[in-house]
């Protein structure tokens, strides 16, 4: 049996002193992040609205927003794709790259995830990019919950972390009663 790696706690914070790299399943999109800050405090959110859990394949999506010239994102097979993302509560469009390659293993073995989410861009925050936090070895504990209303009833609060009713940022957002 290959020895398995996707334990966190196989990933001390301490290792990712100046920067942190994690990959697509298929390996051709690679991601990291130079930021020293980045296990210093809580960062990042997790979404609970229906495109990124679509995006995410899964009943939340961990998300890192960070300006993007702290990231660096490297296609070695020419597999990084994006999508124009409509269907948004705001109307406006979301970029969504994502790698195309493991999308044909997910078809190959009969799964049903399309792809290998990357990361999310939109004009609500210039100079800035959603990083999609399931590629890294680790992740930093969520600052904010966002679209907790959507949140399944099975599933358990996070201490430490604010939810709110949909959207986490703005000036409209609205904090979950506790």
């Amino acid at each position: 049996m290959p020895e398995l790696t996707g334990d966190p706690k196989q990933h001390p914070d301490s290792k990712f002193q100046d920067s942190l790299t994690g990959s697509c399943l298929c390996g051709s999109i690679t991601v990291t992040i130079k930021d020293k800050e980045l296990f210093s405090k809580p960062r990042g959110h997790l979404c609970h609205c229906s495109n990124c859990r679509k995006v995410a394949g899964s009943f939340v999506s961990s998300n890192l927003l960070i300006e993007a010239d702290k990231v660096t994102i490297d296609d070695r097979d020419g597999t990084l794709k994006t999508y124009e993302d409509r269907a948004t509560g705001s109307g406006n469009p979301v970029y969504r790259t994502f790698c195309s390659a493991d999308g044909n293993f997910y078809y190959l073995h009969g799964l049903t995830r399309s792809n290998s989410p990357v990361k999310s861009e939109t004009q609500a925050y210039p100079g800035k990019i959603v990083l999609k936090m399931g590629m890294m070895p680790r992740i930093p504990q969520p600052e904010y919950e966002g679209f907790g209303l959507h949140r399944h009833e099975w599933q358990g609060k996070h201490e430490g972390v604010t939810t709110f009713k949909t959207k986490w940022a703005g000036p409209d957002r609205e904090k979950m009663d506790a």
